[in-house]
């Protein structure tokens, strides 16, 4: 099997391309980095003059657009002039969420550098750390660009203070961290208005420049050119993948040595050390938002191949004659798993799903870890059931979700957290939380947070009536958490976390304090039935609905289940009434999301997923049977 090759080794005779930098955008979610790709494509002349313009052009996807945030990562070419001639700028936009950091860390394996976006008024939030401190174990130079500059409540001279201490701090973590990387430049922009400048505004203040020229000649001057030898071996890394139902199966490579050509023999090193001869059908090169046909590229450019069916993440294509693979893209473990498998529920195939087999579903999961590197898929017990594993809750509801929309209808177990056994001790993740409420919840969300088995370690007031705290908190006690956060404060809290290590088991943690309004029976909700249960609890369905028996229909304040005959209709008969009917108004019902469902579910719940429905339901259908469970579980205890 051939040996790994460093990139020092592979770059100590390199050339050096002054016409070309690559560089990613990291941020925290919903800080501008999207907003900022925007009016960079905009001031490079990318669009035509009669084109569309679009919000967050680069969130191509209908869930980026729902959710507002970017899920996975993508490049874009921006075009420059220089007094040394023209120099292309390749532009990757990064996830901001947490979830998603198997797309920063693809991201930042085809860069030279990073601009680190921050708030102007929130400053460095949980997803900063986790991405700066990726980019400096890579060895990466930084740019700090403050945005968002103009918002009225902006603290521009703290949040650089907090950038710089940040970075110290990860410094003094890492080891081998170069000194030139801790040199930040600043750059203080207003993505939304296209501006940017090098000297600080006030706080609320729009930058002194009409453009971005600023911030463009900052990437030009410090995220340095790559380096490659185009005559060498080819060498070059599959760090993502596409599709075209043209091309088929599109892999996504940084050259970097030698050179690509269109038609060329290459050699594909594959995981397991084979080497196979495949020919390059189509090459690829990325301009603004197109990708279009290239003759050949070389070391240093980003590039598209087409020709290899079977090609995943991580694969490296070579010279078929001296073939070195590269080191393979490693990402974080998992941390959050479910079970997802097949619609066991009487209503299987009545909600609009085409897809309901075991075979299809595991055809798709397999399909999922080509291009999703940090996902695993495990076997369980039953062969219609799957255990995958991903990075967070939100990561593996994206999935379902996409899922869903597919075609596919499936059953859903409640989120886990994957433990190990560190020193013969059974531990579990935690992670480290950032919540922003105003001061008047302080205490409602200090007490919730201390239920979960949350520790705070820091806690500072903002000056604008809001308290910013940290906690480091059991993964397990984050499940279900922001649903809570949001009724306690009125919708007015935020709440962001990261990933922190594995620490020993915290302890039994009750998340939910209320049970579970379960139907009894099959049949059609009706309005009488749900007017005279409803100081019984808030309702999940609208009289005409579909039920059955063990369908969770509603939530019930109290700590416990109570099973419910949703279907009861009035009996009519040929006797007058002594009173006239009386108008009643039946309470609107609480519609959940997949995110509010997978979050609500008991440990004896799971979740139908369905195109046209979500549904909570028991894993037991039968109420005599659960009830023996809970009479045996009682006896053992």
């Amino acid at each position: 099997m051939p040996t790994p090759t460093s990139v020092v080794e592979r770059f100590h005779a390199g050339v050096r391309r002054t016409d070309l930098r690559n560089v990613a955008i990291v941020a925290h979610v919903d800080h501008g980095k999207t907003t900022l790709v925007d009016a960079m494509l905009r001031q490079s002349g990318a669009f035509a003059a009669r084109a569309e313009l679009v919000d967050r052009v680069m969130d191509s996807g209908e869930l980026e657009r729902e959710k507002g945030i970017t899920i996975l990562a993508k490049n874009t070419a921006v075009h420059r002039q220089t007094p040394h001639g023209p120099v292309t700028i390749n532009v990757v936009d990064t996830p901001g969420h947490a979830d998603f950091g198997g797309e920063v860390e693809r991201g930042l394996s085809m860069v030279d550098g990073v601009v680190l976006l921050v708030d102007a008024s929130e400053g460095p939030l949980p997803q900063t750390r986790f991405v700066l401190r990726k980019a400096l174990a890579a060895n990466l130079p930084v740019v700090l660009v403050v945005n968002k500059v103009d918002r009225p409540d902006a603290r521009i001279a703290e949040v650089v203070d907090e950038a710089h201490d940040l970075l110290l701090e990860l410094a003094a973590e890492l080891e081998d961290v170069d000194p030139d990387v801790l040199d930040l430049p600043v750059v203080y922009a207003s993505a939304r208005a296209g501006r940017a400048s090098l000297n600080r505004p006030d706080d609320g203040g729009m930058p002194d420049s009409d453009n971005l020229d600023p911030l463009f000649t900052v990437l030009l001057e410090h995220i340095p050119a790559p380096v490659g030898d185009p005559d060498a071996p080819l060498q070059a890394l599959v760090t993502n993948l596409d599709a075209s139902s043209f091309l088929g199966r599109i892999a996504l490579c940084r050259i970097q040595a030698g050179t690509l050509r269109k038609g060329q023999q290459v050699g594909w090193c594959r995981e397991d050390g084979r080497v196979a001869r495949v020919k390059i059908t189509e090459l690829l090169i990325t301009e603004a938002l197109e990708r279009v046909p290239a003759e050949q590229a070389s070391a240093g450019d980003l590039v598209a191949i087409a020709g290899i069916p079977d090609i995943t993440i991580g694969d490296t294509l070579a010279d078929p004659d001296d073939p070195h693979p590269l080191p393979r893209i490693t990402v974080d473990e998992p941390a959050i798993s479910m079970t997802v498998g097949v619609n066991t529920s009487p209503l299987a195939g009545r909600n609009g799903g085409t897809k309901l087999t075991a075979r299809m579903l595991k055809a798709r999961l397999d399909a999922e870890l080509v291009g999703n590197v940090s996902v695993k898929v495990l076997p369980t017990e039953r062969p219609d059931t799957w255990e995958v594993q991903g990075r967070g809750e939100l990561a593996l509801a994206i999935l379902v979700e996409t899922m869903r929309r597919e075609g596919f209808e499936l059953t859903v177990g409640r989120p886990q957290v994957v433990t190990r056994t560190i020193d013969g001790k059974l531990c579990e993740p935690f992670e480290r939380l950032s919540v922003d409420v105003p001061e008047e919840y302080l205490g409602a969300i200090t007490q919730l947070l201390a239920a979960r088995k949350g520790r705070m370690e820091h806690m500072h007031g903002q000056g604008s009536g809001r308290v910013k705290m940290e906690f480091v908190v059991p993964s397990r006690g984050l499940i279900g958490f922001r649903t809570d956060l949001l009724t306690d404060t009125r919708g007015t809290g935020i709440a962001n976390a990261i990933f922190e290590g594995y620490h020993p088991w915290a302890g039994e943690i009750r998340a939910r304090h209320s049970g579970s309004l379960v139907c009894d029976r099959s049949g059609s909700v009706t309005t009488y039935a749900m007017l005279q249960l409803a100081d019984r609890g808030t309702f999940f369905v609208e009289p005409g609905a579909d039920a059955y028996e063990g369908m969770v229909v509603g939530e019930n304040p109290r700590a416990e289940d109570l099973d419910v005959n949703v279907t009861r209709e009035k009996k009519l008969t040929n006797m007058r009434q002594s009173s006239a009917d009386v108008m009643e108004t039946l309470a609107r019902p609480r519609k959940l999301t997949l995110e509010e469902a997978l979050e609500f579910c008991a440990n004896d719940e799971c979740v139908e997923v369905a195109p046209e429905v979500v549904r909570v339901r028991k894993l037991v259908l039968d109420s005599t049977q659960r009830a023996r469970q809970r009479s045996r579980a009682k006896t053992k205890g």
